[in-house]
């Protein structure tokens, strides 16, 4: 019980900061980051977390940047796909999309993971949220994840929409306005 405590105090010492800091923290800086980049470092960090586990795939039009904070967008985007890796078996396919129009852009992770029950998906996004703890003990997750990935979308005006089918795999997408797309 002892290590419960120390594990969750540890968990909210590291995490909870980062949280709070995003909440209460001005609007993100007008820098435009460059989203060939960062689906190709994010395409590395996969393969180096999946350690040949998996195969990741990149779908990109190769259009369109984002303005924002790119530590903000990196951190957001990485956590995405680092849970994407995490939560699918041996074998299967993790996705990294990135495309952007005059309308808009998506970034999102789609994989073949285990899933998600839709009984869970409205509140994956609250702080500590677990659907399993051990599973997300186990995989290294402090519940607070979700969370940040929403707060930093939501500085950028963009809209994470989650898919999922137990079984079948999961999809996470930021939607972002045609106001934060740039470079088309």
């Amino acid at each position: 019980m002892k290590d419960v405590r120390n594990n969750a105090a540890h968990a909210v010492h590291c995490s909870d900061p980062t949280l709070s800091s995003i909440e209460s923290a001005p609007p993100p800086e007008a820098e435009v980051v460059d989203m060939v980049n960062i689906v190709d470092k994010l395409r590395r960090d996969a393969e180096a977390l999946s350690a040949g586990r998996h195969q990741i795939v990149v779908e990109t039009d190769g259009q369109g940047d984002l303005r924002g904070s790119e530590p903000e967008l990196v951190s957001a985007f990485g956590n995405l796909v680092a849970n994407a890796v995490r939560y699918t078996p041996q074998g299967g396919t993790v996705r990294i999309i990135w495309r952007a129009s005059a309308q808009g852009a998506e970034f999102a992770v789609q994989d073949t993971g285990i899933g998600i029950d839709p009984k869970h998906i409205p509140r994956l996004t609250e702080r500590f949220y677990r659907i399993d703890r051990g599973r997300s003990r186990d995989a290294g997750g402090t519940g607070l994840g979700l969370a940040i990935v929403k707060h930093s979308l939501s500085r950028h005006q963009a809209q994470l929409e989650i898919k999922s089918t137990p079984g079948v795999g999961s999809r996470f997408a930021a939607r972002f306005p045609a106001s934060r797309v740039v470079g088309l």
